[in-house]
């Protein structure tokens, strides 16, 4: 009984140590966002402001109204992204996980196919701008990491086999229930798990999403999050090179380029870390799909 205890304090221990490795470099990354530009220069990176100074965000909000557009596209990106994603999926793997499907070894083929191959960029291109027509629209933001991600289908399609009872959908097909409602009303309910799994990996590719935005994006209006702080990255370092010519120059001559360049990561992260917590304790059931069948 002590020995149990000993090692469950041990792994405790473990696990906690392994928690504040993480947590210190988003520490880190905080405070030098709050840091003065010449104290990070001169002294580098602390984990306290050695002179605390919002100059670097005071430089990234001068049109707030940008950066608030931004974050209201990336979030109705993320948001209908995420969901109708997560639809199709679904939609795609549980069919898949019936072993009397028709054609159900040549479609798994199919999709496992094109975790190996894909058509490139060109084609990929043409095809959006030329045949769908959603250059500089929100659905370019969407619809690229809309279409079927291969690994996604596999893991729901494992977890719809194992993890849902056959002897419960066969008493639902007994009781005179349809597939589909079937599918709505006991597999989806029973599938939260890998569902919040799934869809948090989607959020996270939909939130730093920046090369369909700067492939398909040239009206700043539609720029998302991500592709607005690249832009203004290349820009800091455009006016860096330019200083003599700038007006955004300050009194000193100089730009917080370290600071900006921080304070660009905080403002990209900082809303997944408000997020995860509350997908973690699904996060974690979801990624032992297929460890043991019960």
């Amino acid at each position: 009984m002590n020995k149990n205890k000993l090692e469950q304090g041990l792994i405790q221990v473990i696990f906690a140590v392994i928690a504040v490795c993480c947590l210190i470099p988003f520490w880190l990354l905080i405070s030098a966002s709050l840091t003065d530009e010449n104290a990070i220069i001169q002294n580098g990176y602390s984990f306290f402001p050695g002179k605390f100074s919002l100059e670097s965000y005071r430089f990234l909000f001068q049109d707030s109204s940008v950066i608030f557009n931004a974050y209201g596209v990336s979030i109705f990106v993320t948001v209908i992204g995420t969901f109708a994603s997560l639809a199709i999926m679904t939609l795609l793997a549980y069919p898949l996980s019936k072993k009397d499907m028709p054609l159900r070894n040549f479609f798994s083929f199919f999709i496992f196919f094109t975790m190996l191959f894909n058509g490139g960029l060109v084609s990929t291109y043409l095809m959006y701008t030329n045949l769908f027509d959603i250059k500089n629209t929100l659905l370019a933001l969407i619809i690229p990491g809309l279409l079927v991600n291969a690994f996604y289908v596999i893991l729901l399609r494992t977890f719809f086999s194992v993890s849902i009872p056959g002897a419960v959908l066969e008493s639902a097909h007994i009781d005179g229930a349809g597939e589909f409602k079937i599918f709505l009303q006991m597999v989806l309910p029973l599938s939260l798990p890998v569902l919040a799994t799934v869809g948090l990996f989607q959020v996270i590719n939909y939130w730093n999403d920046w090369f369909n935005g700067l492939i398909y994006i040239t009206d700043n209006r539609y720029y998302s999050i991500q592709v607005l702080l690249n832009t203004i990255l290349l820009n800091v370092q455009y006016l860096l090179d330019n200083a003599e010519y700038s007006s955004r120059v300050d009194e000193a001559g100089t730009i917080p380029t370290q600071g900006v360049r921080i304070a660009i990561a905080v403002i990209g992260v900082l809303p997944i870390l408000v997020a995860y917590p509350f997908f973690q304790k699904y996060f974690v059931k979801g990624l032992t799909v297929g460890a043991i069948k019960g």
